[in-house]
């Protein structure tokens, strides 16, 4: 069974910030707890501990889209093989028929990459959560406990 391994790699796509405000928050939350986390604005897989537990958060734009920090990141995946673990955060509007659409192509790359998921992606709708950071933390908290 796959378990998780702090410390926490945060990676974030954000286009407009709420998804930094999610990852912002999910750091509170680790040292909170204890954990050791690294956030990362733009991130590089080279910068990254592939021995951890990495959190992915990011916003979808466009048609689907990812956002424009993320997608060197999206594109290394494409090369690389991992076997960590990972939790998936998406942030998405459900009025949008492409919601959470970068969420889904990250999660389908890090499967291709072998990455283990620990739990389902789980996808915020920002209609039904102005404040997402609130929901993704009292998800993660269950996620941890």
């Amino acid at each position: 069974m796959a378990h998780i391994t702090p410390p926490f790699e945060i990676i974030v796509g954000s286009v407009l910030g709420a998804t930094e405000y999610v990852a912002d928050a999910i750091k509170a939350l680790c040292d909170e707890l204890g954990f050791a986390a690294n956030v990362h604005f733009q991130p590089d897989l080279n910068a990254l501990d592939c021995n951890s537990t990495w959190i992915i958060c990011s916003s979808t734009h466009g048609a689907g889209d990812l956002p424009d920090n993320i997608q060197p990141f999206y594109k290394e995946l494409t090369s690389t093989s991992l076997g960590n673990t990972y939790y998936l955060i998406g942030l998405g509007d459900s009025s949008y028929d492409t919601y959470c659409g970068a969420a889904e192509k990250l999660h389908q790359q890090m499967q291709k990459a072998g990455a283990v998921e620990l739990s389902a992606p789980f996808l915020i709708d920002v209609l039904q959560h102005p404040i997402p950071e609130d929901v993704a933390v009292e998800w993660l908290k269950q996620q941890l406990a």
